[in-house]
């Protein structure tokens, strides 16, 4: 395909962002270091948010009630384990009323949208300590304004005190769901778009996340194209609950562009296996068949769930079947874990969820 370079950036001497030395050396430049996405259950240092609702995307009546719904997710998080959230320097003291506290960290920074899962980096654990891939976000193949947002992996990077690693790669990190054990499931319909990777075939993606994200195996869905303004992202589709094991959405509604594909997606799961050759062990969180919400682009999923330390941080929609069971299946798969239901319909109207509005940054950095 194409020689993959990686480009080291300042190491910001943060001092009280950082964890018992990981990151705070750079490595050797080249190919020859090794890195390792970790899965999203493993030890955080912080989850990143960014509180970037503005009326020219989600218009003036709704604004006031995305920014309360970031608020009672990051408060929540609050609760298990640091938050540092991007903040517009105008709205600072707005964010303070509906946020200040405890373990929350308001850092200004000029952005877009509150998309961090996507506009953020993805976290690696290496061999020469921490970093964080700038997947190069073009708004989702140019659908949004994002010159802002196109800036948030390069701002978190350097607040973290982490390097930072370019590619020719463009996804987002609401494509891709790794086990942290070399196993990735990932969108066909949104990584290979020539809206973000023109040309690029399987085997180049795979070739690019075997040194970026130390993905060995992996899944591929079909997702769906041009729907919603994603094209098809993983984590409304499919997550890992650890090595082997991965929850599925389920979209009862025939009228929904979601109805075959998770059937096919379901199929695919069943039949698949991880880096190690072993099946998988599918779950399945069927949709709501009722919300509250009447907004044409609601997204109505509890796959988007978020886990963070202690805790996993999920949606409810007021249906009265679907919202517990959606419960005790998480209780049953984190046995260790508090789960939490928020209500989140104002992010929901906007086509996202928790997880979207959320980016977690790893704690340990064990030698690979």
């Amino acid at each position: 395909m194409r020689r993959r370079t990686f480009v080291q950036t300042s190491m910001a001497a943060m001092g009280s962002l950082l964890v018992g030395g990981c990151g705070d050396e750079a490595g050797p430049d080249g190919d020859g270091r090794k890195w390792m996405m970790p899965e999203e259950g493993q030890p955080h240092t912080r989850t990143w948010m960014a509180f970037g609702a503005s009326e020219r995307f989600w218009g003036a009546e709704l604004v006031p009630v995305v920014q309360r719904d970031l608020a009672a997710i990051a408060t929540t998080i609050a609760r298990f384990e640091p938050v540092s959230i991007l903040v517009r320097p105008a709205e600072m003291n707005l964010a303070l009323g509906l946020m200040g506290g405890a373990n929350i960290e308001l850092v200004p920074a000029e952005i877009d949208d509150l998309w961090i899962r996507d506009t953020g980096p993805l976290f690696m654990q290496g061999d020469s300590g921490r970093a964080g891939v700038d997947l190069n976000f073009n708004g989702w193949g140019d659908k949004q304004e994002h010159r802002h947002d196109a800036e948030v992996a390069r701002v978190v990077t350097e607040r973290a005190g982490v390097e930072r690693l370019t590619t020719d790669l463009v996804l987002e990190g609401g494509g891709i769901e790794v086990d942290g054990a070399g196993t990735a499931i990932i969108t066909e319909s949104c990584v290979l778009n020539s809206n973000r990777n023109q040309g690029w075939k399987k085997r180049d993606v795979e070739e690019e996340l075997a040194y970026l994200l130390g993905i060995q195996k992996v899944i591929w869905l079909p997702g769906i194209a041009g729907a919603e303004i994603t094209d098809g992202h993983t984590d409304f589709y499919a997550r890992f609950t650890g090595p082997g094991v991965v929850v599925a959405a389920l979209d009862n509604d025939p009228d929904s562009f979601d109805y075959e594909v998770t059937r096919r997606h379901l199929d695919i799961l069943h039949q698949a296996t991880d880096v190690h050759g072993r099946p998988l062990r599918v779950e399945v969180l069927e949709g709501p068949s009722t919300v509250r919400s009447t907004a044409e682009d609601f997204a109505a999923g509890y796959i988007n769930f978020y886990v963070c330390n202690g805790a996993v941080i999920a949606p409810e929609f007021g249906d009265p079947r679907t919202d517990p069971a959606t419960r005790a299946t998480l209780e049953r798969l984190f046995p260790d874990r508090e789960i939490v239901q928020l209500n989140i319909d104002g992010i929901a109207a906007g086509g996202g969820g928790i997880h979207c509005a959320t980016q977690q940054e790893p704690a340990a950095c064990p030698l690979l």
